[in-house]
């Protein structure tokens, strides 16, 4: 089974975290959520608290296939603080792993030089973050080992990706038609 590892910190965004979290485990997934800050409680930038499953401290990025981080303000301030966080992504990137960031978060991976020559999107005002990266209308981009998301109202779409990436389109497929009670 692959492992999915969430990182939240204090004002992320709760329909990015939540919802992304839900899919993914929908779709058969391991889906750890990892603290980023002080406590193994987060609360989102609407309040919602959050009992992270871990601290970044004892996280153990080898065993994650894929690392997700939600937007959400300070939450992204709050994850790019985090130089434990920086590194573990920067290790991540350099082994290939599955990187995935929506709304403002993906300034993180612009801000480390991911992006340079690639589609992206993010949250609108984040763009000039996005350091080298190729401008887009799409909502969520997939390109090899990075998935972006514009926004809070994109993220089904976004989850789905991440999904389709890891288990497979009929897997996600599933979810998808699950959810919306399609079957």
């Amino acid at each position: 089974m692959k492992t999915v590892f969430v990182f939240l910190a204090e004002g992320f965004e709760e329909i990015e975290a939540v919802t992304t979290i839900d899919l993914l485990r929908r779709a058969g997934l391991a889906v750890q959520t990892i603290a980023v800050g002080p406590s193994l409680e987060v609360a989102g930038a609407h309040h919602l608290p959050i009992i992270a499953d871990r601290h970044i401290s004892n996280a153990e990025p080898e065993t994650a296939d894929a690392f997700v981080l939600p937007g959400g303000m300070p939450g992204m301030t709050n994850l790019a603080a985090s130089t434990e966080l920086l590194e573990m992504l920067q290790r991540a990137y350099a082994e290939g792993k599955l990187l995935c960031a929506i709304c403002a978060a993906p300034s993180i991976f612009g801000r480390l030089g991911f992006l340079e020559g690639r589609p992206a999107t993010c949250y609108p005002g984040f763009e000039s973050e996005l350091r080298g990266y190729v401008p887009t209308e799409d909502t969520v981009v997939v390109t090899p080992g990075i998935i972006t998301g514009r926004g809070p109202g994109y993220t089904t779409d976004f989850a789905l990706a991440i999904a389709t990436a890891l288990v497979g389109a009929e897997v996600s497929e599933a979810v998808r038609r699950g959810i919306y009670a399609l079957d």
